[in-house]
């Protein structure tokens, strides 16, 4: 039986560590990408003015309605599943409702950001250029309860990408203060984990910083035991993972016979055969130490591996042979 587990970080340090940590990343993080330091929003995300101590709750007025609504959406964004009874309750207070008709931008590709969002009704396209001059790229259509524009108030970055609304929307927002204060640190201990392992996986290394960043806030992590069976032959494939600790491998099962084709490790990936051509699994995959994996539902890799899609496809024949019926 296969035995799963959510693990969780258990590093903890002070707030200005976090700080200086969170500085440095963002100094990486701009190197990398060739962009230049915005001193004056970076003076207002670590300077004296988001020092916890100096913090005031904000309260927007809302309906009941309202709250249950902004509640039943949070539960289901990843942002804030580290937040505690009390956290969640000063962040419901300062959340404030907005409407959009079909049509309206929300966010634009390399604005400044204030505020994230959190779908509660309606569809929103999102748009990416991800080279200077090349027509931009749609990646996905955000649905009631997913999340977006983090990524401006987390890491200090001009927003990575277009939202408009496809349909009439209403959304909830929430302010800098408030996220920096009460959500940072949980998504920025996530992000800084799992970014810098994701820049060693061979498959991700050309993509851009912040592209990976995105990955990272995806991600969920499942521990197997040796003999563990990860993936099964015939099973329908909706997941799509990346080894962060131990050795797999990929067996076929023929005439009851089950026979050995390929051989995984740390950073390694497998499951996209799958959700590339929409075809049950292929193969099994089976643990052969203990195992941590990270992974990706089908909606998170149609809308985040979209610059490596070609790659992956490219590298699909480096063991399609083994696997074909």
């Amino acid at each position: 039986m296969i035995q799963k587990k959510v693990l969780s970080s258990s590093d903890e340090s002070s707030e200005d560590e976090h700080v200086e940590e969170l500085q440095d990343k963002q100094k990486l993080i701009q190197a990398k990408a060739n962009k230049p330091t915005r001193t004056s929003v970076s003076a207002e995300v670590y300077g004296q003015f988001n020092k916890k101590g100096q913090y005031q709750a904000k309260k927007v007025n809302k309906s009941e309605d309202a709250i249950k609504r902004i509640k039943q959406r949070m539960s289901q964004a990843f942002m804030f599943s580290a937040l505690d009874e009390h956290e969640l309750a000063i962040v419901i207070d300062a959340m404030e409702e907005k409407k959009f008709k079909a049509g309206d931008f929300v966010i634009k590709q390399g604005d400044d950001g204030d505020v994230l969002y959190v779908v509660d009704q309606g569809q929103l396209d999102c748009f990416k250029v991800f080279k200077k001059g090349e027509p931009e790229k749609h990646l996905k259509v955000y649905q009631p309860g997913e999340s977006f524009g983090e990524l401006a108030l987390l890491y200090n970055v001009p927003r990575a990408a277009t939202i408009k609304a496809k349909t009439d929307a209403i959304c909830f927002s929430l302010d800098r203060e408030t996220f920096n204060h009460i959500v940072k640190d949980a998504a920025a201990k996530k992000r800084e984990k799992y970014e810098e392992f994701l820049s060693k996986v061979e498959l991700l290394k050309d993509m851009d910083p912040y592209e990976r960043l995105q990955i990272a806030d995806a991600l969920k992590v499942e521990k197997f035991n040796k003999k563990d069976y990860i993936i099964r032959q015939g099973e329908q494939g909706n997941t799509f993972y990346f080894i962060q600790k131990g050795d797999c491998i990929a067996t076929k099962t023929e005439n009851g016979t089950e026979k050995e084709v390929y051989s995984y490790k740390v950073g390694d990936y497998f499951g996209e055969l799958a959700l590339i051509k929409h075809e049950p699994r292929a193969a099994n995959i089976v643990a052969q130490s203990e195992v941590i994996v990270v992974y990706l539902d089908s909606d998170s890799f149609r809308r985040l591996i979209g610059p490596v899609d070609e790659i992956l496809k490219r590298n699909m024949s480096r063991y399609e042979k083994y696997v074909k019926k």
